[in-house]
């Protein structure tokens, strides 16, 4: 038992000019905790098939790392340029029950999108949990400054992929099967400079309650995770302004950012039978400051 405001302590000093776009956990300053030296499994997910976009870095390798040790087979995608963090989080996985691979694209085309799953399948024989967790960030000020290109680009990593990989995948979806999609606090309390951003998360909290009345039929489960300020990479490649990284997420009541391994049970919980009743909802891991 641990008191969660200080469970995590983090110093003053966190921007790193020197992140690219997208970011890197490899230079994340300070780093993040994944639960690589704390995520115990108890086989919870024994004999699944995990596919979750975004999986090199953030929380998407906390719930790899997480799924990995309750027994699933994972799938990681990221980018290219993320290879470096790719690595080290099949590295995470390695021994663990389930087997893992990583591969890797770009979610905002479509072509790849449908690639990513066929291979998906080819590699695993089916797909029974989809986390769609890869995102796009980045902070614009003013209106003016906003680009058609960065908000179209932002829509199709952050919802049209969604869309793309949810509609390829579920034909392989048997009942039982768990999509989880990663939202945000964003989606209900935005901020200023993410318009682009927090507009994305409102539709997946649309998409993701509309999805699962529509797939109930077919016996699959939609929810979401709604993450509060969480500190990793996407928020020091563009994310936040500079000048607001040495206080992010001391608004919260909590007081501090959370880590991406707090997030981790919460994915695994809704990818698992213990959550066998619960669909169409948001779960919020906030720090405090709650969904409606």
């Amino acid at each position: 038992m641990q008191d969660p405001r200080t469970q995590y302590s983090m110093d003053n000093k966190r921007s790193n000019p020197e992140q690219p776009d997208p970011g890197l956990d490899t230079i994340l300053k300070p780093q993040a905790d994944h639960g690589e030296n704390s995520y115990q499994g108890c086989n919870r997910l024994a004999g699944r098939k995990a596919l979750i976009t975004g999986g090199d870095s953030g929380i998407g390798r906390a719930v790899a790392i997480a799924f990995a040790r309750e027994g699933a087979d994972v799938i990681i995608n990221y980018l290219p340029d993320e290879e470096k963090d790719g690595k080290e989080t099949l590295k995470q996985l390695e021994g663990c029950d389930g087997k893992s691979w990583a591969i890797v694209g770009d979610i905002s085309q479509q072509d790849f999108c449908q690639d990513l799953i066929k291979q998906s399948v080819d590699k695993m024989g089916s797909i029974d949990i989809l986390v769609n967790n890869a995102g796009k960030q980045i902070f614009v000020e003013e209106l003016e400054e906003l680009s058609s290109e960065q908000f179209c680009q932002t829509y199709a990593t952050n919802v049209f992929a969604m869309f793309w990989l949810t509609k390829a995948a579920v034909p392989h979806m048997p009942p039982g099967a768990s999509i989880i999609n990663s939202t945000s606090i964003q989606s209900y309390q935005p901020s200023a400079g993410l318009l682009d951003y927090a507009s994305t998360k409102g539709a997946i909290t649309s998409f993701t309650k509309s999805l699962a009345k529509m797939l109930i039929n077919k016996g699959i489960r939609v929810n979401g995770v709604a993450p509060g300020p969480i500190w990793t990479p996407l928020q020091q490649s563009g994310g936040q302004p500079a000048e607001k990284l040495d206080h992010f997420g001391e608004h919260v009541p909590m007081g501090r950012p959370g880590q991406p391994a707090e997030l981790a049970p919460t994915y695994v919980y809704l990818a698992s039978q213990e959550s066998s009743y619960v669909t169409a909802e948001i779960m919020g891991v906030t720090g405090g400051a709650h969904l409606p």
